[in-house]
């Protein structure tokens, strides 16, 4: 339950101002109703967007900061800018103002969709332990292209047997040369690790 609804105040966005603007909150309470939709946000983040004029808490006599509903919708305003948008605090400020002279801000971008990946295919069936495999069939199970194979070859990386076929045993080494060289370590760079 958020601090709007403990306090019995209408619900952001109702009303000319969109809340209550008497300040009831203390930092603990707006912490505590900020933390489930905004997992990061500090004490010391609410009391530096303070710093920055973003948000205008009163104070009590004691000094104690005393925050409206008002003042929370800001803060969620500036952390979802933040976070979504990823807006410097000097273009938020900017909306905010637009917001207070009863101006509609410029348009802000849509929060990007996350789309599920894409499904990977059934990886081949795995070779057996002692099952020599052709060099087509060994460079496809290792997902290299027959020019990657060659090189690992070469610079002794891999080594095939008198019928030219590849052990299984040696996939794990071809598989490694390959996801290095999606990085750009070539085999010749992995010669000096060859035992």
């Amino acid at each position: 339950m958020t601090a709007a609804a403990r306090a019995g105040e209408p619900a952001p966005g109702a009303g000319a101002t969109g809340a209550d603007s008497r300040p009831r909150f203390t930092i603990g309470e707006v912490l505590a109703d900020l933390r489930d939709e905004f997992p990061d946000v500090t004490i010391s983040k609410i009391r530096y967007l303070e710093g920055e004029d973003l948000v205008h808490p009163q104070r009590t006599p004691s000094g104690y900061r005393k925050f409206s509903t008002a003042d929370i919708d800001r803060l969620r305003f500036v952390l979802a800018a933040q976070r979504d948008q990823y807006l410097p605090l000097r273009v938020i400020k900017e909306q905010l103002d637009a917001l207070d002279r009863g101006e509609s801000p410029a348009t802000l971008p849509a929060r990007p969709e996350v789309t599920a990946p894409e499904p990977q295919p059934a990886p081949a069936r795995e070779p057996e332990q002692g099952e020599p495999l052709s060099a087509a069939d060994f460079a496809a199970a290792a997902d290299l292209d027959d020019a990657q194979l060659a090189d690992c070859v070469q610079y002794g990386l891999l080594t095939p047997g008198a019928d030219g076929r590849f052990p299984a045993s040696a996939l794990a080494v071809a598989r490694a040369a390959g996801g290095l060289a999606r990085h750009g370590i070539e085999p010749r760079h992995l010669r000096v690790y060859r035992t």
